[in-house]
């Protein structure tokens, strides 16, 4: 019987916990937090025999030379006591994910990059499940990986979002399909480089062979230059040029192009959600469900039908003919940038968060005399300003929280106009997640749609 310590009690170390359990591992499991801070999560493996530890200070009380090797929550740095403690007594250390493929013999679609992930995996996951086959959607988009894995069949598929966090821990994953939505720079608090979090990124093509799908973001410069290292099939997108291998757009059709064929998978007007970064996640959908032996009927139909996902330029309602977005999961600037572009204008946008020690030029630079107001709260409302100001912005209001900005939001806008929350930062800090970040701005732009006078 394995002895395994899961570090970090949020939703994949619960998931992980569950999984464990029906292995018959012997499970001990650490978080920083109090056990009265996670009283909410541990209702969850009540029942299931586990040797907790809470708080820095226990973990002198670990007997790590017990440990056959410890499961990471993906965002648990690796400075803190417990990582460094683990590292020093040579217990070897491995994420969710990893965890995940060592338990399964079902297929992984893994879905990564920068931005896009969760509106891919989404669609891939709907692909799947048009089509008639078995699918489970999971990972950082789930409720954890690991658990999923464990209860999947062989002749089931996996549709798995995977974060940096998650591919920094491990070492023989290896996804029968894999996505590149794109690469740029984020979570350099966490990945200390870029170069760091590049190879991270490709981590999740590297243990692939001529018997997997690689699909890639042609126009982004990194994962092209790297394209050559891929021994997976690989299946290029582009929506800027015409391809003579891949997916890309013609004429208002996306069509899919090989050696031997051309087939065109949808009028791109048909697309239900809207913008150029939408266009590319539908291309990086497409190239997985091809990949899956899933046919072009099947992929348009669920490209027309498809609403989008919540958070992502999601439509929270229209008040005195001002239109309010839910854009919470822009949460670094590249993607925050795609939802200004991907708006009409004017535009009052609501940034700022956490402190990922992000640049900001390229997001104000997106504004383009689109944005005619900026709200900024959080840790980062600063650097922002200061970066506006620096390219000549400086319509700027200051607050404190996001009843704070709503409220300025419905005083700045007038007929026509769009408000957007789309942060260009993580919402740590403020919220435990994007989530609960956007649905608070939903509810207080409900509030006030119901309830506010301008003077």
């Amino acid at each position: 019987m394995k002895n395994i310590l899961v570090v970090g009690l949020g939703v994949s170390g619960i998931a992980c916990i569950k999984g464990l359990n029906k292995l018959n591992a012997k499970i001990y499991a650490f978080d920083e937090l109090s056990e009265e801070d996670l009283k909410e999560r541990l209702k969850e493996v009540v029942g299931i025999d586990v040797k907790y530890f809470f708080g820095n200070k226990e973990i002198e009380k670990i007997d790590f030379e017990k440990l056959d090797f410890a499961i990471k929550s993906p965002g648990i740095k690796y400075e803190v006591p417990i990582i460094e403690e683990l590292i020093r007594n040579n217990v070897e250390i491995i994420s969710d994910i990893e965890a995940a493929y060592m338990v399964t013999n079902a297929s992984i679609v893994s879905i990564t990059g920068t931005n896009g992930k969760t509106t891919t995996t989404t669609l891939i996951g709907e692909m799947v499940k048009e089509s008639g086959k078995t699918c489970k959607v999971t990972g950082n988009i789930g409720f954890g990986m690991f658990n999923d894995a464990l209860n999947a069949k062989k002749e089931d598929i996996l549709v798995a979002e995977v974060s940096s966090f998650q591919l920094a821990g491990t070492r023989k994953y290896k996804p029968h399909i894999s996505v590149l939505t794109n690469i740029t720079p984020d979570h350099m608090d966490y990945h200390h480089t870029l170069q760091n979090y590049i190879d991270t990124k490709f981590k999740n093509v590297i243990n692939q062979d001529e018997n997997d799908y690689a699909i890639l973001n042609y126009e982004d410069e990194i994962i092209r230059n790297y394209s050559d290292n891929i021994r997976a099939k690989k299946i290029f997108f582009s929506s800027d040029r015409i391809l003579e291998d891949g997916i890309f757009a013609y004429k208002d059709q996306m069509v899919y192009k090989t050696a031997s064929s051309t087939e065109f998978i949808i009028n791109t007007k048909e697309i239900f959600i809207p913008g150029k970064h939408n266009l590319e996640n539908a291309m990086a959908a497409s190239g997985a469900a091809l990949a899956l032996g899933i046919n072009t009927d099947v992929i348009a139909k669920v490209l027309k039908e498809f609403k989008g996902v919540e958070h992502r330029l999601e439509f929270t309602g229209e008040y005195n003919k001002v239109k309010f977005y839910n854009d919470s999961k822009g949460t670094n600037p590249d993607a925050s940038i795609k939802a200004v572009q991907g708006i009409e204008k004017p535009i009052v946008l609501i940034a700022g968060g956490y402190d990922k020690k992000s640049l900001y030029d390229d997001f104000i630079k997106a504004f383009d005399n689109k944005v005619k107001a900026l709200i900024l709260l959080g840790q980062t409302a600063d650097d922002i300003e200061v970066c506006a100001k620096k390219y000549g912005f400086e319509n700027i209001y200051r607050v404190k929280s996001m009843d704070e900005a709503v409220k300025k939001s419905f005083e700045l806008a007038e007929e026509g106009d769009n408000v957007v929350l789309s942060p260009a930062c993580a919402s740590w800090g403020m919220y435990p997640n994007y989530e609960v970040r956007g649905r608070d701005f939903k509810e207080r732009v409900n509030y006030y749609g119901g309830n506010f006078k301008k003077s």
